[in-house]
């Protein structure tokens, strides 16, 4: 049986029970759980780096997106914060539309 040691979404144990195979879960506590989400936020950058056309990297940012919120969630917020920091920091410093990559700066 490959062992995954891995958060998962909510309805994957009914996903593998409707294949008829056999499966171990169990629910994580706080601490674990804050440290899965993180470590899943990092699988999902991967995947979208990895991610080969506009289909699977929208696909990949949905995932990302739904750790965020759980993230969000944990830390007493939501997503609507989130979206006002990211506003905030984008009126004072930019986004990233110009595509400007920083070389190197004089000491």
């Amino acid at each position: 049986m490959p062992v995954y040691q891995k958060l998962v979404r909510d309805y994957i144990p009914e996903v593998i029970e409707n294949t008829g195979k056999s499966y171990s879960t169990r629910v994580l506590n706080t601490e674990e759980y804050v440290d899965s989400l993180k470590k899943k936020l990092y699988e999902e950058v991967g995947e979208i780096h990895e991610a080969d056309n506009t289909k699977e990297v929208l696909e990949e940012l949905a995932d990302a997106l739904e750790v965020i919120h759980a993230l969000a969630k944990v830390h007493n917020a939501d997503i609507g914060e989130i979206e006002e920091i990211r506003q905030k920091k984008a009126s004072e410093r930019g986004g990233f539309d110009k595509k400007i990559f920083l070389e190197e700066v004089e000491d």
